[in-house]
């Protein structure tokens, strides 16, 4: 057997007369007989047949197999089952009927008040859902009579209002006419974008089916009246006839009605509250289509009148103030996920609020802006105003400036003194000093020597404030800040003693917050704390710490005594802390400090950071600050002004007072108050003799 390898291939004769099994099955002989009654080309598929004959004629080809056309009516009702499964599959993925609930806006969330009244919204406003059984039927045949008139007849589209914008937009030239029924608007409203695709009209086509196969016509209605856009930011029939007549949908007339319907086609165009005429004559237009539908008579569609809306409306909340621009971000974070509308509840005191906006406006400021902000000692902001008029100005100076706080930075030079081991008596040189060539000077040009810090403080010795920076070093004095929330750049230099390092007014009341409250950092908030916001690194990292006792007692004598000298003008009936600031050139004025439960913090400047000859922190903002405290604390008012020192002079108000001087002008509080911008009287309690008045809030 293994010889046979070595051998060389032979060919096995082949007997070609003697049909093979294949040549038997499949008739491939010289017999005709099987199939004599055929063709004799029936049987081309020989070889012979394809190497061709002698005269070089081509062979024959052999016809094809006829298929039946029912194999192909089978196959394509198979690939349809298919393609339908997919589709619904597809639907029922990414169109979950519960989505045509949710309105196609941005998410909307209501901030309210501390107690529970509501302040500012941002996003759309919107309403509980409507159900279209439940309305008149006046109200649902308007929408039908101008958007879809074979609503209740149709399965989702419909071919004649189709061909029929077809023809009309054909006829003038461009698209005039839409054919899309309630159903494709709610399917596209709900579902899909804006654009205008062959392939987005296919699917608004096949989820129109979806929702007709699924769906009630008055669900669909219901739906579709629910979100549909209705201008000034309104959405759903609900809260548009609430917004435009003041009345639940349920009880709007035909023409009422009528102009809600006519709106949908362009609602920022058409809104009544800026377009009346037009709004108004689409109104006609829609009573006009109802007649035609038959859904009114001609006498009961000449009845209907021209409808009027509300000429204010009280009850809509500002979508943007102060207040609510600082919490927004927070209080997103805390409602998470939104679907349609939160309510998120802040620190917010509404009578606070506007005691600041009266404290402001009443302040006669010209061309000078101010900012306030009160907290309580823990930190919740209870009052915010960062402007005169945040429709001209939406720029918060509360939060988002920063500048030259002056002697108010003195807070963290005399904290590290403190820690340091000295005391209020301790003594102190008031004197010229220079610190590597430079020489900081007293604003009033005067000084005395040898004076305990106590009195420093009180009267805001700028040397004495260089030495000590000098003294307990300049790390130490960035320590205390930054312990007490300062976050802002601070270089490391001895000029910072005097406050030249720019901060923000709610970081630097924040500062204060921690002296009053007896720990630190105080972390100003607009939201009530709740457990479990914090993330693990907050929880080891972000505690507080407590102040100690001591120490804490010392920066209270201290922050009393500058209300008997720069700060004279801020001393009420109860105990007070606070400390005054002026930056260089006089740009900056402040007054922050704290009394009972409240840390308010006040700032008066121009937005060009330019000079105001004679401002200074002991003037306006002191008494601005002693305004607000003895309304909101409801305390007694000042019988008279509070000077502890023989001859004591704020050292602020001597600087760049040549022209316009401030300081000068207000040696009693009733005095009238007249530059930088300033036109203000006040009497002797605090009180400028005007009335309350409303505001943001």
């Amino acid at each position: 057997m293994a010889d046979r390898w070595d051998e060389p291939m032979r060919h096995e004769p082949v007997d070609t007369s003697r049909p093979s099994a294949i040549g038997r099955r499949y008739a491939l002989d010289d017999d005709p007989a099987p199939h004599a009654d055929r063709p004799a080309d029936r049987y081309a598929g020989r070889f012979d047949a394809f190497v061709g004959a002698d005269d070089g004629d081509p062979a024959p080809v052999p016809p094809r197999r006829p298929r039946t056309v029912g194999r192909w009516i089978l196959r394509g009702i198979a690939a349809g089952i298919v393609l339908l499964v997919l589709a619904i599959g597809w639907l029922a993925v990414t169109a979950p009927l519960s989505k045509s609930l949710q309105p196609p806006t941005p998410p909307s969330i209501t901030l309210t008040a501390d107690d529970g009244t509501p302040i500012a919204r941002r996003g759309a406003i919107l309403d509980t859902p409507v159900d279209a059984a439940k309305l008149p039927p006046h109200v649902t045949e308007a929408f039908m009579a101008i958007e879809d008139r074979r609503f209740r007849s149709h399965w989702g589209i419909d071919p004649r209002g189709i061909l029929r914008a077809f023809v009309h937009n054909v006829g003038s030239g461009g698209v005039r006419e839409g054919g899309s029924t309630i159903t494709q608007q709610l399917a596209k409203n709900a579902f899909l974008d804006s654009d205008r695709t062959a392939a987005r009209k296919i699917r608004e086509v096949m989820i129109a089916f979806w929702l007709e196969a699924w769906l009630s016509k008055d669900e669909i209605l219901s739906r579709y009246l629910s979100n549909v856009y209705f201008g000034d930011n309104v959405y759903g029939l609900r809260a548009a006839s609430k917004h435009y007549f003041g009345r639940e949908p349920e009880r709007m007339n035909i023409g009422q009605a009528a102009m809600l319907a006519g709106l949908v086609k362009a609602p920022s165009r058409l809104a009544p509250t800026g377009n009346l005429a037009g709004a108004r004559k689409r109104e006609m237009l829609v009573v006009a289509a109802m007649v035609d539908a038959g859904f009114l008579t001609r006498a009961e569609g000449a009845a209907v009148q021209p409808q009027r809306v509300l000429a204010s409306r009280p009850t809509q909340l500002p979508s943007g103030t102060y207040f609510a621009d600082w919490v927004l971000p927070d209080a997103r974070d805390q409602a998470g996920e939104i679907k349609t509308e939160a309510t998120v509840k802040t620190t917010l005191d509404r009578r606070l609020q506007r005691t600041a906006e009266r404290v402001i406006r009443q302040a006669g400021l010209r061309q000078a802006q101010a900012a306030i902000v009160a907290m309580r000692r823990d930190g919740r902001v209870v009052a915010m105003v960062g402007g005169k008029d945040y429709a001209k100005s939406p720029f918060n100076r509360a939060t988002q400036a920063r500048r030259q706080p002056g002697s108010t930075f003195k807070l963290f030079v005399y904290l590290a003194a403190m820690r340091a081991g000295m005391t209020p008596d301790t003594m102190a040189d008031d004197s010229p000093v220079e610190i590597a060539g430079w020489k900081p000077r007293n604003d009033d040009g005067r000084y005395l020597g040898q004076i305990p810090l106590r009195r420093a403080f009180a009267r805001s010795s700028n040397v004495v404030a260089a030495r000590l920076t000098q003294e307990v070093g300049v790390r130490n004095v960035i320590k205390a800040a930054r312990d007490l929330g300062i976050s802002t750049p601070i270089p490391n230099e001895a000029t910072i003693g005097l406050g030249t390092a720019e901060v923000s007014l709610l970081e630097l009341t924040a500062a204060y917050a921690a002296v009053a409250n007896g720990s630190y950092p105080v972390s100003p908030r607009g939201l009530e704390e709740k457990a479990g916001n914090k993330s693990w690194y907050q929880s080891l990292t972000g505690g507080s710490r407590k102040m100690p006792d001591d120490i804490r007692e010392k920066m209270l004598d201290l922050l009393s005594s500058s209300l008997r000298g720069t700060g004279r003008e801020a001393v009420l009936t109860m105990d007070a802390y606070g400390k005054t600031g002026t930056s260089q050139a006089n740009r900056d004025a402040w007054f922050i400090g704290f009394a009972g439960d409240l840390v308010v913090g006040v700032w008066v400047g121009n937005d060009d950071s330019s000079p105001n000859p004679g401002l200074h922190g002991g003037g306006i903002p002191a008494q601005m600050w002693r305004q607000f405290m003895v309304s909101a604390l409801n305390i007694a008012p000042v019988a008279a002004p509070v000077v502890v020192e023989d001859g004591a002079i704020d050292p602020e108000a001597i600087d760049n007072a040549v022209e316009d001087p401030i300081g000068a002008a207000i040696p009693q509080v009733e005095d009238a108050l007249d530059g930088f911008g300033v036109q203000m009287k006040m009497g002797r309690d605090g009180d400028d003799g005007g009335g309350g008045g409303g505001g943001d809030f």
